[in-house]
């Protein structure tokens, strides 16, 4: 596994880890010299101010080069994040060393890096950051310079603390000192309290958030093995139907030279054989897989002209269906390279809604408007619409919404759900939706962003 695969490993969702460390050390950095001013300035308690604002000024010039090495970029491993930790753990030590050391009521912040390491790191960090606050832990239980008495008057803080508890006595004999104990109690929890909040709360939404990538590439796969095993069986069967079109093109041929006096019969004889040819350029389409082949169909094409063809190619296809087609955009188009699958796509939306549309006396509406960054098509018939069922189940692989008598064809139930993981191969969507009309019918929506389609 590669660095960045272990950097992208131990933290679920996409939020570098580094940066929220980051985040936590301004807001600690801010919080010490804070209380170390108000304790100075507020409290008058005697404490060494130049070297815990030395340790605070150095721990502020480490994230901020952090912040300049987090900008540059680069995989930030799990060493990385138990360094960082650690140094969180030191300057903290450090500062409590020269303010009473265990007796402080901040040592409990002591807990915080070993909780982020378990929820950020493997195990054997997380022991390693317990085992080092334990260490310092212990150290300052015999070894800290003693926190001096407040100078500053918290006769009115002892008061209310002594009326709320209901034993003055006892307060009054500890004096100022216990005072001050509470009230760094109650600002420890405050700050313990909104770093857990803080922090879990964006590892709850980074794991909902990992949940729904994991499920998004689940049924990615799921749609791949799908499509794989739908191009075996066009690949089998695009080998079989040669022999029978061939056959039958020579039969064609035999009825058109038999029936030349017949203008009806030559008619629907020439239709056949332009069906028949259709379906063998179709099937030379599908076997023609060779690198030669595919560099010809990726020539750079106007995007209006790349529509006009493919509308020309369906007519062809369906040349009873009536189309009312409108191409609107920033003109020159942006020029486009597109392989045979996402005119595929289209042609099958096309059909579905020509199959919806049926025997309606109005024309099928193809509506198509770009941009040079992205292009959208509409196509508009006047079908029965959908229901809820099919607007649930809309994409799925052999499901449809046709009937088994339906003309052309009985729906199979794999155009949309082939159209729609080309056009997802894209960047782009399908979106099916009843049209807004009291006359009925279906709008069937692409979005398509031209970025991975421009020459």
């Amino acid at each position: 596994m590669s660095r960045t695969d272990q950097a992208q490993a131990f933290l679920p969702g996409s939020v570098n880890p580094l940066r929220r460390l980051l985040a936590l050390r301004r807001i600690e950095v801010l919080t010490q010299a804070v209380v170390l001013v108000l304790a100075v300035a507020w409290l008058k308690i005697p404490l060494e101010v130049v070297p815990m604002a030395a340790i605070i000024a150095l721990l502020g010039a480490v994230n901020l080069l952090s912040q300049w090495r987090l900008e540059r970029g680069g995989p930030v491993g799990e060493r990385e994040i138990f360094a960082h930790l650690a140094i969180d753990v030191g300057v903290l030590a450090a500062l409590l060393y020269f303010a009473g050391g265990s007796a402080n009521p901040f040592v409990s912040l002591f807990l915080l890096p070993p909780t982020l390491a378990a929820a950020m790191l493997p195990a054997r960090h997380a022991w390693a950051m317990a085992a080092i606050t334990l260490a310092l832990y212990t150290f300052l239980v015999f070894w800290k310079l003693p926190l001096p008495p407040p100078q500053g008057d918290l006769a009115q803080f002892d008061a209310l603390l002594a009326r709320a508890t209901g034993d003055a006595t006892e307060h009054a004999g500890h004096g100022s000192g216990f005072a001050l104990h509470v009230l760094g109690m109650w600002l420890n929890f405050v700050i313990s309290v909104l770093v857990v909040a803080f922090f879990l709360t964006r590892m709850a939404a980074a794991l909902k958030l990992r949940e729904r990538e994991l499920a998004s590439a689940r049924e990615a796969v799921l749609r791949d093995e799908q499509i794989l095993s739908l191009g075996t069986l066009a690949a089998g069967a695009a080998h079989q139907l040669g022999t029978p079109l061939g056959t039958m093109a020579v039969v064609i041929r035999e009825l058109e030279l038999n029936h030349r006096g017949d203008p009806e019969l030559q008619e629907d004889l020439q239709l056949l054989r332009g069906q028949v040819d259709r379906c063998k350029q179709t099937i030379s389409q599908i076997l023609a897989s060779t690198d030669r082949c595919r560099e010809e169909s990726l020539r750079p094409l106007a995007l209006d002209a790349y529509l006009q063809q493919l509308l020309d190619e369906w007519q062809l296809i369906r040349p009873h269906a009536r189309l009312d087609v409108s191409l609107q955009g920033e003109q020159p188009a942006p020029p486009i390279v597109a392989d045979r699958t996402l005119v595929q796509a289209i042609l099958n939306l096309l059909d579905n809604a020509a199959d919806a549309h049926g025997a309606s006396d109005e024309t099928l509406r193809f509506a198509a408007c770009w941009t040079p960054a992205s292009c959208r098509i509409e196509i508009l018939d006047r079908g029965p619409g959908l229901d809820a069922e099919a607007r649930q189940r809309l994409g799925e692989a052999f499901f449809t919404t046709k009937a088994d008598g339906q003309q052309p064809t009985a729906g199979l139930g794999i155009g949309l759900f082939l159209s729609n993981a080309t056009l997802e191969r894209f960047g782009g969507k399908v979106e099916l939706f009843n049209r807004d009309d009291p006359q009925g019918g279906t709008c069937t929506r692409v979005s398509l962003p031209l970025d991975r389609l421009k020459a």
